[in-house]
């Protein structure tokens, strides 16, 4: 009997105060909290090498200096060939996870015939930082600044905590979609769709080109209000500095114009949404492939 279900994977890139309040929530809020957490870090110069080398979280890590970026959805493809477990949950490193984020996705799985392939995410709790959030949007809620904080030093995660217990009570509305900013799955469906395209490295498009790929292979997608992440957003890699919300950083001003361009190349097409703003898959265009 394997002695883990779970690997908590997490790639980052300078983003070392929101990284440390990922792998704490991990530690401190999932179900299984000594379960496996696999860190990616590269090209940091922030201290996150220094920390992870530290660290008392007992972290799985690996440090890289490449010149060529693996970027986003590179990290998320080296943490999960690494991981022995049998499920992947896949954060980004601008997270919180809310107390039993961990059981209510592997809860899914339970009567699941074994030949489907589930991609299972969380409900995102985000605070209200572009001017062009709505309140709701299906998936995701939105919230005021001033609810839960904004930044790594300001975020009550004791009231967020409790604020989520509530709302995983309350709400039961299945949304078909995958989380963009990190799912769940298991490990061989994973990788049997081969991760994400390079193509996009190192930052924006990857995630709905593999949500692409996988409508096209018959996966199924479930987004459950049972399972709750706080989303800091885009601290990753999208600000200049990590919490300048009027700057965007050059790195994913250059990604998203080029990444763009690439998609086009690829599929031919601009992306389309359906009812609950999930991409719509697309006729696969000659000489794409969906496995990678």
């Amino acid at each position: 009997m394997e002695k883990h279900k779970i690997t908590t994977c997490i790639s980052s890139n300078n983003n070392l105060n929101y990284l440390k309040l990922a792998v704490k929530s991990v530690r401190q809020n999932a179900y299984y909290k000594d379960m496996p957490i696999i860190v990616y870090a590269e090209n940091c110069t922030d201290g996150t090498n220094e920390w992870l080398e530290n660290n008392e979280y007992n972290i799985e890590y690996y440090i890289e200096q490449n010149e060529i970026e693996k970027g986003i959805g590179g990290g998320m493809d080296f943490c999960v060939d690494k991981s022995k477990t049998e499920f992947v949950n896949i954060i980004h490193s601008d997270m919180w996870i809310a107390p039993n984020q961990d059981i209510e996705l592997l809860k899914l799985y339970d009567d699941l015939d074994p030949k489907v392939r589930l991609i299972a995410s969380s409900f995102r709790i985000q605070p209200k930082i572009f001017p062009a959030d709505p309140e709701y949007r299906p998936g995701t809620v939105f919230v005021p600044l001033k609810a839960f904080g904004v930044y790594h030093n300001d975020f009550d995660s004791s009231t967020f905590d409790e604020w989520s217990l509530e709302f995983c009570k309350e709400n039961n509305i299945l949304v078909r979609k995958g989380g963009g900013a990190g799912f769940f799955c298991r490990k061989q469906d994973y990788l049997w769709i081969g991760g994400n395209d390079p193509l996009f490295a190192p930052a924006s498009w990857e995630d709905m080109d593999i949500f692409v790929r996988m409508q096209l292979e018959d996966f199924e997608f479930v987004l459950t209000p049972k399972s709750v992440i706080w989303h800091f957003a885009a601290r990753t890699s999208w600000f200049e500095g990590g919490d300048n919300f009027n700057v965007k950083s050059e790195r994913q001003i250059k990604a998203e114009a080029d990444n763009q361009r690439k998609w086009m190349r690829k599929w031919g097409q601009m992306p389309k949404f359906d009812r609950h703003e999930f991409i719509k898959p697309i006729e696969l265009p000659r000489g794409v492939k969906t496995r990678i």
